[in-house]
Protein backbone atom coordinates (compact mmCIF):
# COMPACT_ATOMS: atom_id res chain seq x y z
CA UNK A 1 0.00 0.00 0.00
CA UNK A 2 1.36 3.41 -0.91
CA UNK A 3 0.34 5.61 2.00
CA UNK A 4 0.68 8.85 0.07
CA UNK A 5 -1.76 7.60 -2.56
CA UNK A 6 -4.16 6.41 0.13
CA UNK A 7 -4.10 9.79 1.92
CA UNK A 8 -4.64 11.66 -1.35
CA UNK A 9 -7.56 9.38 -2.19
CA UNK A 10 -9.05 10.06 1.27
CA UNK A 11 -8.52 13.84 0.80
CA UNK A 12 -6.21 14.15 3.82
CA UNK A 13 -3.76 17.05 3.98
CA UNK A 14 -0.25 15.69 4.39
CA UNK A 15 3.34 16.43 3.46
CA UNK A 16 5.80 13.97 1.92
CA UNK A 17 9.20 14.05 3.62
CA UNK A 18 11.97 12.28 1.69
CA UNK A 19 15.07 11.33 3.70
CA UNK A 20 18.06 8.98 3.59
CA UNK A 21 17.21 5.35 4.43
CA UNK A 22 16.20 5.19 8.11
CA UNK A 23 15.66 1.89 9.85
CA UNK A 24 14.43 3.39 13.14
CA UNK A 25 12.07 6.21 14.05
CA UNK A 26 14.83 7.96 16.03
CA UNK A 27 17.08 7.90 12.95
CA UNK A 28 14.19 9.28 10.86
CA UNK A 29 13.82 12.13 13.38
CA UNK A 30 17.56 12.83 13.14
CA UNK A 31 17.56 12.89 9.32
CA UNK A 32 14.50 15.16 9.24
CA UNK A 33 15.92 17.45 11.96
CA UNK A 34 12.87 16.90 14.18
CA UNK A 35 12.54 16.18 17.89
CA UNK A 36 11.77 12.50 18.50
CA UNK A 37 8.40 13.20 20.13
CA UNK A 38 7.12 14.55 16.77
CA UNK A 39 7.93 11.28 15.01
CA UNK A 40 5.64 8.30 15.54
CA UNK A 41 6.77 4.74 15.21
CA UNK A 42 4.60 1.75 14.39
CA UNK A 43 5.24 -1.59 16.08
CA UNK A 44 3.66 -4.90 15.18
CA UNK A 45 2.60 -6.85 18.26
CA UNK A 46 1.27 -10.34 18.86
CA UNK A 47 -1.51 -10.10 21.42
CA UNK A 48 -4.05 -12.40 23.04
CA UNK A 49 -6.33 -12.35 19.98
CA UNK A 50 -3.81 -11.96 17.17
CA UNK A 51 -1.71 -9.19 15.70
CA UNK A 52 -2.05 -5.54 16.74
CA UNK A 53 -0.36 -2.40 15.51
CA UNK A 54 0.86 0.05 18.14
CA UNK A 55 1.61 3.69 17.25
CA UNK A 56 3.67 5.68 19.75
CA UNK A 57 6.26 8.48 19.90
CA UNK A 58 9.78 7.60 18.74
CA UNK A 59 11.02 8.68 22.19
CA UNK A 60 8.98 5.96 23.92
CA UNK A 61 8.85 2.19 24.17
CA UNK A 62 5.94 -0.16 24.64
CA UNK A 63 5.14 -1.26 28.17
CA UNK A 64 4.01 -4.79 27.29
CA UNK A 65 2.90 -5.47 30.87
CA UNK A 66 0.58 -2.45 30.90
CA UNK A 67 -0.72 -3.32 27.46
CA UNK A 68 -1.33 -6.94 28.50
CA UNK A 69 -3.43 -5.61 31.38
CA UNK A 70 -5.55 -3.52 28.99
CA UNK A 71 -5.94 -6.36 26.49
CA UNK A 72 -6.47 -9.21 28.92
CA UNK A 73 -3.54 -11.41 27.93
CA UNK A 74 0.14 -11.57 27.02
CA UNK A 75 1.60 -9.20 24.44
CA UNK A 76 4.95 -9.50 22.68
CA UNK A 77 6.80 -7.75 19.89
CA UNK A 78 6.43 -9.50 16.54
CA UNK A 79 9.61 -10.88 15.02
CA UNK A 80 11.10 -10.02 11.63
CA UNK A 81 9.50 -13.03 9.93
CA UNK A 82 6.04 -12.02 11.17
CA UNK A 83 6.55 -8.43 10.03
CA UNK A 84 7.57 -9.62 6.57
CA UNK A 85 4.55 -11.95 6.35
CA UNK A 86 2.05 -9.23 7.36
CA UNK A 87 3.44 -6.28 5.39
CA UNK A 88 4.18 -7.99 2.08
CA UNK A 89 3.89 -4.78 0.02
CA UNK A 90 6.44 -2.86 2.11
CA UNK A 91 10.21 -2.82 2.14
CA UNK A 92 11.83 -5.26 4.55
CA UNK A 93 11.44 -4.10 8.17
CA UNK A 94 8.87 -1.39 7.45
CA UNK A 95 5.78 -1.32 9.66
CA UNK A 96 3.28 1.19 8.24
CA UNK A 97 0.90 2.99 10.65
CA UNK A 98 -2.36 1.95 8.97
CA UNK A 99 -3.03 -1.49 10.45
CA UNK A 100 -6.66 -1.60 9.37
CA UNK A 101 -5.49 -1.67 5.74
CA UNK A 102 -3.99 -5.06 6.65
CA UNK A 103 -6.90 -6.31 8.77
CA UNK A 104 -5.11 -5.46 12.02
CA UNK A 105 -6.50 -3.35 14.88
CA UNK A 106 -4.46 -0.24 15.63
CA UNK A 107 -3.63 1.15 19.07
CA UNK A 108 -2.57 4.78 19.59
CA UNK A 109 -0.74 5.87 22.70
CA UNK A 110 -2.56 8.49 24.76
CA UNK A 111 0.52 10.73 24.81
CA UNK A 112 -0.08 11.76 21.17
CA UNK A 113 -2.77 14.44 21.20
CA UNK A 114 -5.26 14.91 18.35
CA UNK A 115 -3.93 18.36 17.38
CA UNK A 116 -0.33 17.19 17.17
CA UNK A 117 1.43 17.09 13.80
CA UNK A 118 3.05 13.67 13.54
CA UNK A 119 5.60 12.23 11.15
CA UNK A 120 5.10 8.59 10.20
CA UNK A 121 6.83 5.95 8.13
CA UNK A 122 5.34 5.04 4.76
CA UNK A 123 5.95 1.76 2.90
CA UNK A 124 9.66 2.52 2.35
CA UNK A 125 12.72 3.33 4.45
CA UNK A 126 13.32 6.65 2.64
CA UNK A 127 10.06 8.57 2.82
CA UNK A 128 7.90 9.77 5.70
CA UNK A 129 4.66 11.72 5.84
CA UNK A 130 3.54 14.50 8.16
CA UNK A 131 -0.15 14.87 9.05
CA UNK A 132 -2.37 15.87 11.95
CA UNK A 133 -3.03 13.11 14.44
CA UNK A 134 -6.77 13.84 14.26
CA UNK A 135 -6.69 13.06 10.52
CA UNK A 136 -4.86 9.80 11.21
CA UNK A 137 -7.49 8.97 13.83
CA UNK A 138 -10.35 9.80 11.48
CA UNK A 139 -9.04 7.31 8.92
CA UNK A 140 -7.65 4.60 11.17
CA UNK A 141 -10.01 4.82 14.18
CA UNK A 142 -7.36 3.46 16.57
CA UNK A 143 -8.06 2.48 20.15
CA UNK A 144 -6.41 5.01 22.48
CA UNK A 145 -4.59 3.50 25.45
CA UNK A 146 -1.75 4.52 27.78
CA UNK A 147 0.86 1.90 26.84
CA UNK A 148 4.12 3.76 26.17
CA UNK A 149 6.84 4.83 28.54
CA UNK A 150 9.80 7.11 27.82
CA UNK A 151 13.02 5.42 26.77
CA UNK A 152 15.63 5.97 29.44
CA UNK A 153 18.68 7.83 28.21
CA UNK A 154 21.76 5.65 27.95
CA UNK A 155 24.98 6.95 29.45
CA UNK A 156 27.77 7.24 26.91
CA UNK A 157 31.16 6.04 28.11
CA UNK A 158 34.41 7.88 27.39
CA UNK A 159 35.31 5.17 24.84
CA UNK A 160 32.13 5.84 22.83
CA UNK A 161 32.59 9.62 22.61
Amino acid sequence: MHIGDYLTEQQIDFERLPHPPAFTAQKRAKYLHLPGHQVAKSVLLAGPTGYLLAVLPATHQIDTQALAGHLGGPVRLANDREITEVFTDCEWGVVPPFGTRYGIATLLDDSITPDTWIVMETHTQFEAIRLRCRDFERLEKPRRLPFAKPIKARRVSECER
